[in-house]
């Protein structure tokens, strides 16, 4: 079996898993768990939890879920990959770091002896520093869990970074993987140019842009590693769109790395990418600011089943004007990006 490190490199799905409540705004246990079964079913190659998807409010003190909710998504996993499997199966625990450095070397902590593979470290609470204090920071929390890195775009909190951080970010020894996330062609190209340029093959490059998933996983981005021009791929994926419709994921990127290796491409990849990105913007909220866009995920895994409502922590995070229009026209008219008889048919024993 390869290492985490090395598989994490082979290119899988990563659905960034979201938190189930009650009504009455409390974690829901049994649906909470029924979502890392269905995520290691639909054959995901890991989960991502205590990212954005999660809800960054599961760290304020009045809810306390962030150690909770990372502990229950293991060991379910765990025991979900045991129950199908005779042998040890790689897959991939990336546990979201946020705040300062105080906090985020604590929640690297918490999540290394959790048994999280990798941080997925946001620097979205760092607006005003230079690039410089950014790296320091970075340096110091990857002395406690390896660096999933994770370029999130401005209009959900990241900020605009140079070409100059990505390369030095790149250098860290104890980097193993990047989100490339701005929502922004020239920006994803900066992040793979400078993995590159710092002659580090073995840093996994997995698209966050979830406006542009099939372009990403398709595109032979063309770079020069230690002198010699080559193509550089986005390995994978670590994607809030993966947290709905999971197993129609995972065969998407199966299908994406088989066309790598045409020499022509199908012209239906590029519809099938508009079809991708149309749903993306119903699910996403893109209409008003990804506002909806938690809410959203939330009513595609209600419809299915797996969730009850669409509840956040934060009452005024719900459902935008007209976003519920908007899902039922997509659902409506891309069946094939649905995987609604899989869940049909496992449910029950997920919330068994």
């Amino acid at each position: 079996m390869p290492s985490t490190r090395e598989y994490l490199r082979s290119g899988v799905v990563i659905p960034a898993h979201p938190l189930a409540l009650t009504a009455r705004r409390t974690l829901d246990e049994d649906r909470q768990r029924a979502l890392t079964r269905y995520y290691v079913d639909a054959g995901a190659g890991g989960i991502a939890v205590g990212v954005h998807t999660t809800q960054f409010a599961i760290r304020d003190s009045q809810f306390g879920l962030y150690r909770p909710v990372l502990e229950l998504a293991a060991e379910t996993a765990a025991a979900e990959l045991a129950r199908g499997s005779d042998t040890e199966t790689a897959f991939v625990k990336v546990a979201g770091i946020c705040g300062h450095t105080a906090q985020a070397l604590s929640e690297a902590q918490t999540a290394a002896a959790l048994g999280y593979d990798v941080g997925l470290l946001s620097l979205g609470d760092w607006q005003r520093e230079s690039e410089e204090e950014l790296l320091l920071h970075c340096r110091e929390v990857a002395e406690a869990i390896p660096l999933f890195g994770f370029y999130l775009q401005p209009a959900v909190g990241g900020r605009v970074l140079s070409y100059a951080f990505w390369r030095e970010f790149a250098e860290l020894p104890n980097v193993w993987a990047i989100k490339i996330a701005p929502f922004n062609r020239y920006q994803t190209f900066d992040v793979i140019r400078a993995v590159a340029d710092a002659g580090r093959d073995d840093i996994a490059l997995y698209t966050g842009n979830d406006d542009s998933i099939v372009v990403d996983l398709l595109t032979p981005f063309p770079v020069t590693i230690r002198g010699e021009r080559v193509v550089r791929w986005i390995d994978g994926g670590l994607l809030g769109q993966w947290a709905c419709w999971t197993r129609c994921a995972v065969q998407l990127l199966e299908r994406a790395k088989a066309a790598r290796t045409s020499r022509v491409l199908d012209g239906g990849w590029l519809s099938e990418a508009a079809a991708l990105t149309d749903a993306n913007g119903a699910i996403f909220d893109v209409a008003h600011a990804f506002r909806g866009c938690i809410p959203g995920i939330h009513d595609v895994l209600r419809r299915q089943g797996l969730l009850r409502g669409t509840w956040c922590l934060d009452p005024k995070e719900q459902l935008s004007d007209g976003q519920a229009e908007e899902l039922d026209r997509v659902c409506r008219l891309y069946p094939d990006l649905n995987d609604d008889a899989f869940v049909r048919d496992n449910l029950s024993r997920w919330l068994s």
